[in-house]
């Protein structure tokens, strides 16, 4: 329960984040760093092609049922009772919700 409500409150505050960042995209170096950190960092869980491992699939029909800002929020904050950790102060707000859209479009690899 305790987990269910953290994870309630992760997504209630994510409302903020596109609010905040809409129409606002990391400069082109900064992406391909980004596609690279999901490609082997997060590819490292989720599998290689994103199609699942130790981590559930990043596909977008894995992630139709969420927002771009809930998906952020999860890469943010991680996710409660989860392996998933959270990458806050290694990403920005920005980053990660610039990572969550490519993932609900289908990270070109």
């Amino acid at each position: 329960m305790r987990a269910w409500k953290s994870m309630l409150s992760a997504v209630v505050a994510s409302a903020s984040i596109g609010v905040a960042l809409a129409g606002v995209l990391p400069d082109p170096v900064r992406q391909a760093e980004l596609t690279h950190l999901v490609l082997h960092d997060c590819g490292s869980c989720h599998g290689m092609t994103l199609k699942g491992g130790l981590g559930g699939p990043l596909l977008p029909a894995n992630l139709d049922h969420y927002s771009s800002e809930d998906v952020a929020t999860f890469i943010l904050d991680g996710i409660p009772g989860k392996p998933m950790p959270p990458w806050r102060g290694q990403l920005s707000t920005q980053d990660a919700l610039w990572i969550a859209e490519q993932l609900k479009k289908g990270f070109a690899q």
